[in-house]
């Protein structure tokens, strides 16, 4: 029997009703932090959730809320270096990686684990770096596993401004040389900075209060700027997945929404995915910072109308309800 691990709350941010957090094995026998959410009645088929930068199982709860109200079961878990899964660092806040091939053998991992719970047609839906990683695992071999993909802004292309991407490259070559991967790309930042008129990434003020209260209230789920590596990692993962060859293998129907006012990647890269995708479908979110599942409630919608019409198509509720 797997080991609970704890889901965390606050008085905004209630964990939903049928969830059990659980620790799993990863690459390297990391231990790394899931969560399945069951609904109530015959569920549809399964839901796999993988968060952006920075983003806990905790911030997903409405959305994971939202899913279970359709009927689906939902698998949640924090990537490793950040949330409750195992850090790559000492200095925790440090937000590092080494390289893509551990991010894909834990998401192979996680799947594993949780197969025999996850009742079919599998959708996976990923934000920001968790729909890089999610396309990338689809393109190295588990799209076969699932019935269709719905990504929020995915991570696909970085943007350097105001450096030119140039001179961060020759930056970042050096730091390779010098073994120096793991310091900052700027400074250390503060994770726990709270001021709405400053943010990038939602128009929403409640949502965006809720967020920093989660990290305030529990700062065990705090994760600072990113280290050299982790620019060395994006930059390889979203240099493959442009690379249209290297998406013919995903043959099930992506969705990309994209994040109208994006302020956090280049879009560009999205643009170029879903024309190379067999079965790619880009739909602009109008209005939009980056996170769009914590965007107003208009902005958020369009999210839901492509979630549930992909939703409808490959899991149709009235065979739920027969079953």
């Amino acid at each position: 029997m797997a080991e609970p691990a704890p889901l965390l709350e606050t008085p905004e941010n209630p964990a939903p009703p049928g969830g059990t957090g659980e620790w799993f094995a990863g690459a390297g026998g990391a231990r790394m932090r899931a969560a399945l959410f069951r609904p109530k009645g015959a569920p549809r088929g399964s839901v796999v959730l993988s968060g952006g930068r920075t983003e806990v199982i905790e911030k997903y709860y409405e959305t994971i809320g939202e899913l279970l109200e359709r009927g689906f079961v939902v698998l949640a878990h924090d990537w490793r270096g950040q949330g409750l899964s195992e850090r790559l660092l000492p200095d925790r806040l440090k937000g590092h990686a080494a390289g893509y091939e551990d991010f894909l053998t834990d998401f192979d991992c996680l799947l594993t684990a949780y197969a025999a719970r996850l009742p079919k047609p599998w959708i996976a839906v990923g934000h920001s770096m968790g729909g890089c990683l999610t396309l990338l695992a689809l393109a190295k071999g588990q799209s076969e596993k699932f019935a269709g993909a719905v990504l929020s802004a995915p991570m696909l292309a970085l943007t350097t401004k105001p450096a030119p991407r140039l001179l961060v490259d020759l930056l970042l070559g050096r730091r390779v040389r010098i073994n120096r991967l793991e310091d900052y790309v700027g400074g250390p930042g503060d994770p726990f900075e709270n001021d709405f008129g400053r943010n990038r990434v939602s128009h929403d003020p409640s949502r965006y209060a809720r967020n920093c209260a989660l990290i305030k209230a529990h700062p065990d789920l705090a994760l600072g700027p990113v280290t050299w590596g982790w620019l060395d990692f994006a930059f390889k993962a979203t240099g493959f997945l442009q690379k249209p060859a290297n998406l013919k293998g995903v043959t099930i129907p992506v969705t990309i929404c994209q994040a109208g006012e994006e302020k956090v990647i280049d879009n560009r890269g999205q643009d170029i995915v879903a024309r190379a995708l067999p079965k790619g479908r880009l739909v602009r979110v109008e209005g939009a910072y980056h996170e769009i599942l914590q965007e107003t409630d208009p902005r958020r919608a369009v999210f839901w109308r492509e979630f549930d019409a992909l939703a409808d198509q490959l899991a149709p509720a009235a065979l739920a309800a027969a079953g």
